[in-house]
């Protein structure tokens, strides 16, 4: 079965991404571009070998380093020309590589340094997906990308990023998360911005169970009531080497919460040692609502064919197991549901049916 599953190949069929970071995934040669257009000294000038750079910066083993690396990424994006830009190319990536939905986040506050305001960046990052998008089915690919608006949780700024969101819904945007270093920033500090989006009816997500464990997935779900976990992957820690499920772990499931897990990344950051050690496998036999995602498609190197390819070469999955990874994402999504039905229904399963036949 895993003999018969060529990367050309996984690049062809639908997928489903969840989790991925507009300013962890540029081209490298577009932050080239743009840091000489707005004098930002970066490491290297060499298209190719700034993209080992960011992979070998990011490759650390710690979360903080990791995030250390958005600086020369975040520095280049301060302009709409470049928002838009690189939210084109985002889009015209991902289809390239078969993703035919896609919730791609960021954070509006860290994108002001050149006097945009917060809905500029918004409406700048919406107008490079569009077109984008349009592109794309100009080259006869299909995309449908989301927008989520990320706000730090290091900084005070979340009622005002969720009513951003909330303002802009019906131009794009589907969801709210936070992100950033979760130890010593507990979701709970964002408890009031939260409170609003459940009260105006929106979704969101929280970065929770990466970099800390189990106490950050509890407070995400049942202090903020978050729709899904980001990473999620301490969950493991509640789990008995027998896989007997202790109660949050069990709720989870129970839930059906759906954990983004990222695996490259999650090596890349140190919350497990390699592919092979990384609980996606144990979750999936658990049955727990298991998504496959890039995070940050420069800094790992990776897209969504490439993880998929590392867990058919880690785990031996066939068709069937990366067809149920892509609807559980799918069934996840912030969309309304009659549109993930349709992609479901008319995108992902028509094209597995034909490889499991």
């Amino acid at each position: 079965m895993v003999a018969t599953i060529r990367y050309e190949d996984i690049v062809k069929v639908p997928k489903a991404l969840l989790h991925d970071h507009l300013d962890g995934g540029l081209r490298a040669a577009t932050i080239v571009d743009l840091a000489a257009e707005v004098g930002h000294e970066l490491p290297t000038t060499d298209p190719e070998a700034l993209g080992r750079w960011f992979a070998d910066a990011a490759d650390s083993g710690s979360l903080e380093r990791y995030l250390e690396t958005f600086a020369h990424t975040v520095a280049v994006m301060q302009t709409a020309p470049a928002l838009r830009r690189v939210a084109r190319e985002c889009a015209l990536d991902l289809a390239a590589d078969g993703v035919v939905y896609a919730e791609v986040r960021f954070a509006p506050e860290q994108h002001l340094e050149r006097d945009l305001s917060l809905d500029e960046v918004v409406e700048a990052v919406l107008a490079g997906f569009a077109e984008g998008t349009a592109q794309a089915v100009e080259a006869g690919l299909t995309i449908r990308v989301g927008t989520l608006l990320t706000a730090m949780r290091h900084a005070a700024r979340s009622q005002e990023i969720a009513e951003l969101a909330v303002r802009h819904r019906d131009a794009g945007v589907v969801g709210f998360d936070i992100a950033g270093a979760e130890a010593g920033f507990p979701p709970t500090r964002h408890l009031d911005a939260f409170e609003y989006l459940q009260r105006e009816n929106f979704h969101f997500t929280i970065h929770a169970g990466e970099a800390f464990g189990l106490p950050s997935i509890w407070q995400a779900i049942q202090w903020c009531g978050a729709d899904r976990l980001g990473h999620g992957v301490r969950i493991v820690d509640d789990i008995a080497p027998d896989g007997s499920l202790g109660r949050l772990a069990a709720y989870v499931r129970d839930k059906r919460i759906p954990l983004e897990l990222c695996p490259s990344s999650n090596v890349q950051t140190g919350a497990v040692d390699s592919i092979a050690d990384h609980p996606i496998g144990l979750l999936r036999d658990l049955r727990f609502r298991v998504t496959v995602n890039t995070d940050n498609r420069l800094m790992s190197g990776t897209s969504m064919s490439r993880e998929m390819s590392l867990l058919v070469e880690t785990f031996g999955y066939g068709w069937k197991e990366l067809q149920w990874f892509t609807i559980n994402a799918m069934k996840s999504a912030f969309i309304p549901f009659d549109e993930r039905l349709r992609i479901i229904d008319e995108v992902i399963k028509p094209a597995y049916a034909k490889l499991l036949a």
